[in-house]
């Protein structure tokens, strides 16, 4: 007797439903079925967070009929285990032959063809109840009590989270949906920065703490209205603690994940500008009862209070902005962010590394606006877990819309700006329900 042949397709099994069934039957009758189950992080590196942590998305998948047996697949990339397990087939819908998984559908093809084997594709499951089921669990990333945790969750898969700017809704859509397919994955945004500089921009106002928490509220809604990964607020000083303890709140119940605050006393000055202004630093005492009083006011366990640390802005020196993180972890504070306007990575790359000689869990955040030509993976290796690119696109925004109305103005006429604009259709499509 013959024996049977191996298959290999690899699933997310995060909503099972009857496409899934029929593509492991149809499967079925090429051989034995392997299972690659994707991890929590290949999930949510090209599409929503899981709903169900891996083990027990693996145990549903050893308990379906036709399946032999369950592995790991820890990317989108199938080439691992490909060459692990030499399978005769993949099996996969035909769905990715166009969209975001086409590449890997190529590389896929390419792999198999070293040992003679072979791609065989099911036509794809389209059915009404599958897109409402799949809508619904989409939604449901949006309820507060889902999204607030999101950014803790993500903390614990992934090595290091990568945060972007956005200040309303049609920018948290860009946040939401921007992707780029590399070799062997897909990079994605991971959350969303809500920036005071930025909302402060797009009412045209000075970044004074002039916007008050009232109205950047309705833009943290517009956002939540819209995405649905995890929001960080750019909470400046904090305000009184008092006032604080009611902000943690507010936020919290919104389902926002994480407040970053600075150090700082006084009338807001960015920090950009150094001590070219007149900036004072909050005493360590103070700054750590506010985030004691922030903490004592939380309900829920993820919601994160980060502390920022303006020492090496304000040339206080790195001893000081080191003895500062150690009291603020000591006070409660869920992660320490070092800030820095140096062009230069070396003072920020010697705390990261004094950091790791705490030994503590608590997540360091860097945001490398002027330091810019250092990788994630640079940060990486120095022990960084939040990245924040906080205010990239209200930048790039402004002389993209200056250069059309200039256009427009020159010409007398909106032609010429055609090649600087965005077709409404694709604007369409891009924005839920529009259709």
């Amino acid at each position: 007797m013959s024996e049977r042949k191996q298959v290999y397709l690899a699933m997310s099994a995060d909503v099972i439903h009857h496409g899934h069934i029929n593509l492991i039957e149809r499967a079925s009758e090429l051989g034995d079925i392997t299972v690659g189950v994707l991890t929590d992080e290949a999930i949510a590196s090209y599409k929503r967070f899981p709903l169900l942590p891996l083990p027990e998305r693996m145990k549903i998948i050893s308990n379906l009929k036709h399946v032999k047996k369950v592995v790991v697949q820890d990317t989108i990339d199938y080439e691992k285990n490909l060459r692990l397990l030499k399978p005769d087939y993949v099996a996969h819908g035909d769905d990715w032959r166009e969209g975001i998984q086409q590449q890997v559908r190529s590389k896929v093809i390419k792999v198999l063809a070293e040992w003679g084997g072979e791609l065989v594709e099911f036509p794809y499951t389209v059915d009404a109840n599958i897109d409402r089921l799949r809508r619904e669990v989409e939604t449901r990333g949006m309820l507060p009590e889902v999204r607030r945790g999101r950014l803790c969750q993500l903390l614990k898969i992934k090595p290091l989270v990568r945060i972007m700017e956005a200040h309303n809704g049609l920018t948290g859509l860009i946040v939401e949906n921007a992707s780029v397919v590399k070799e062997d994955r897909i990079e994605r945004f991971d959350g969303i920065w809500v920036s005071s500089l930025c909302d402060s921009t797009a009412k045209g106002k000075p970044d004074i703490e002039l916007v008050d928490l009232t109205s950047r509220m309705n833009t943290i809604n517009d956002i939540l209205e819209v995405t649905t990964k995890p929001i960080i607020l750019d909470g400046d000083t904090g305000g009184l603690p008092e006032h604080f303890a009611y902000t943690v709140r507010t936020l919290e119940r919104e389902g926002v994940s994480a407040i970053i605050i600075e150090d700082k006393i006084g009338p807001k000055k960015n920090s950009l500008f150094g001590t070219d202004v007149e900036q004072t630093q909050d005493s360590i005492e103070s700054f750590c009862h506010k985030i004691r009083v922030g903490k004592d006011a939380l309900r829920s366990r993820e919601f994160m209070i980060i502390a920022r640390i303006e020492s090496l802005i304000l040339k206080k020196g790195m001893d000081d902005a080191l003895a500062r993180a150690r009291a603020y972890i000591e006070a409660g504070a869920s992660g320490i962010m070092i800030h820095s306007k140096e062009k230069s990575p070396a003072e920020v790359f010697e705390f990261c590394e004094k950091y790791q000689e705490f030994g503590s869990d608590v997540p360091l955040v860097v945001v490398p606006t002027t330091y810019n030509s250092v990788t994630e993976d640079e940060f990486e290796k120095r022990g960084v877990r939040i990245v924040i690119y906080a205010n990239h696109l209200i930048r790039s925004a402004f002389p993209a819309m200056m250069k059309t109305a200039r256009t427009i103005l020159e010409h007398r006429r909106s032609l010429e700006a055609d090649e600087f604009c965005m077709p409404i259709k694709e604007i369409l499509t891009l924005i839920p329900g529009s259709e």
